[in-house]
């Protein structure tokens, strides 16, 4: 049995949530998320909590479960508080700024990297050498930063590059003479 999937998830205040036959729309007040659970999970709303539950005693029905629920739990959180990630520029020369709505990064290549940012996230960059992402999405927030790290990663030797907030870079020993 799924711990995760057991546990129901709360509707807080402002928040409307409407099930029409398998999806599930959220809304709140930073804006709406939807989502098709999986047909193996039956959502039910009741007491100001959303509870889903297994359809049939099957593999792929155990597997969606605690997913389902995550990702609904998720949904509620995005529309009421929103996810934020942060990036850091390490680096000489490294640096990042908002040309408009999109991004401008200096990350040592010959050219600047400009970034449009997708339907629903933001940008912000409150230091030249830190950038925000928000949204109400957390998977669309998390797959931004990843392709945003994903152009200069943390190198092992000097650790330049883009890392996330609090990410620990391990470091290699350079040549011995």
């Amino acid at each position: 049995m799924s711990r995760i999937g057991k546990k129901a998830v709360a509707i807080p205040q402002g928040v409307t949530v409407t099930l029409d036959g398998q999806t599930v729309a959220v809304k709140g007040p930073k804006g709406q998320l939807s989502w098709t659970v999986a047909e193996e999970i039956e959502v039910k709303q009741e007491n100001g909590e959303l509870t889903l539950s297994m359809r049939a005693d099957t593999t792929r029905a155990h597997a969606m479960w605690g997913l389902s629920r995550t990702l609904v739990a998720n949904m509620v959180q995005g529309v009421t508080q929103g996810y934020e990630r942060t990036l850091e520029l390490v680096g000489v020369g490294y640096r990042a700024a908002m040309k408009g709505s999109n991004l401008s990064m200096q990350l040592g290549f010959s050219h600047d990297v400009d970034i449009k940012p997708p339907e629903g996230v933001q940008f912000a960059v409150p230091k030249q050498t830190e950038i925000r992402i928000s949204g109400i999405d957390k998977q669309v927030v998390g797959e931004i930063a990843a392709q945003i790290r994903r152009i200069r990663p943390p190198e092992p030797y000097k650790g330049k590059g883009v890392r996330y907030a609090g990410e620990k870079v391990r470091r290699k020993e350079g040549k011995k003479k």
